[in-house]
């Protein structure tokens, strides 16, 4: 009967053992299915940063290429331009947006604030450098100028206050 019951827990502790041990095989197979899928996802990416100066360089030749004896040549860069956008587009690269946005810390870069009362405050005014997305992960961010409210003075606030009572009285 003693012998049984040793064997008995000898047993479960084997079969506990076992289930532990394929628990944990479980895991490092989940475990590598999810390293393997993010370095397919993400195995690019320094390379793409690399690439970024070069796609910089080609938007900036085609900005200061506007005289009409480079046409050609401005005709060159924007076709490589797109070329090399399609392709790059293809590894997960995207640009972010920035023209009539909200500012927003995770994507965008503050570099200046510009006093605008036509817009409202902490929109991009200006883009100085473009940012990248490369799948969901920013890979660099906008550089960016983003508005203020003009803000005035009190010896301004009193000389409207004085101009207001003007008016009132007349």
């Amino acid at each position: 009967v003693e012998d049984s019951t040793l064997r008995e827990e000898e047993l479960r502790q084997e079969k506990d053992r076992y289930l532990r041990l394929y628990a944990e095989f479980d895991n490092y197979k989940k475990r590598i299915a999810r390293d393997k899928e993010e370095l397919i996802k993400y195995g690019n990416e320094s390379l793409v940063y690399e690439l970024l100066p070069v796609i910089d360089n080609l938007e900036m030749a085609m900005k200061h290429s506007s005289n009409a004896a480079s046409a050609g040549l401005a005709q060159g860069v924007e076709i490589t331009l797109k070329e090399f956008l399609r392709v790059i587009d293809k590894f997960g690269l995207s640009p972010i947006e920035t023209s009539g946005k909200m500012f927003d810390p995770s994507l965008h870069h503050a570099m200046t604030q510009v006093e605008r009362d036509d817009i409202d405050e902490n929109m991009i005014v200006e883009e100085f450098r473009k940012g990248y997305m490369f799948s969901e992960k920013v890979l660099r961010p906008s550089l960016v100028a983003v508005s203020k409210k003009t803000v005035r003075s009190d010896s301004a606030g009193e000389e409207t206050l004085t101009l207001n009572t003007d008016t009132d009285t007349k």
